[in-house]
């Protein structure tokens, strides 16, 4: 594999999580970090399990939560023996509700990325999101409500 390969193939791992999200899919999200962690503000869960569980405080509407994360300014620096990742990325956060929640940006901040690959596959060993700019979240998390 070539290291445009590890490029492309991070990014599409970058991509997934956030289509993951959209589409309400949460279980498929959690289970990105089955070997991983994730959380915000370094208040990580550890596992499918646990991520699924803090993902519960997701708002659905008709399935999905109305809202489209957007990846941007994305910095992969893969290590020399081609085994490991980090990586930063921006992300932006839009919902829209329709009838009483026009569309808005309702979080912005970082994603701090550490990735290994197993048998060809990149996969997270650990999403740190870092807010930047937090906006109303009321419609997005049951406990931001």
């Amino acid at each position: 594999m070539t290291l445009s390969d590890d490029h492309h193939d991070i990014t599409a791992l970058l991509y997934a999580y956030c289509d993951l999200l959209d589409s309400g899919n949460l279980d498929g999200c959690a289970r990105l970090f089955q070997n991983g962690a994730w959380g915000v503000d370094g208040d990580l869960a550890s596992g499918t399990a646990a991520v699924r569980t803090v993902l519960s405080n997701v708002t659905l509407y008709n399935g999905v939560p109305n809202t489209r994360h957007l990846t941007s300014n994305v910095l992969i620096k893969v290590s020399v023996d081609g085994l490991s990742a980090t990586v930063r990325s921006c992300i932006t956060v839009m919902q829209c509700v329709p009838e009483d929640f026009p569309m808005q940006a309702i979080f912005i901040g970082t994603y701090h990325d550490l990735l290994s690959k197993q048998d060809d596959r990149w996969a997270f060993q650990e999403r740190k999101i870092i807010p930047n700019l937090v906006g109303d979240m009321s419609r997005h998390r049951t406990d931001m409500a």
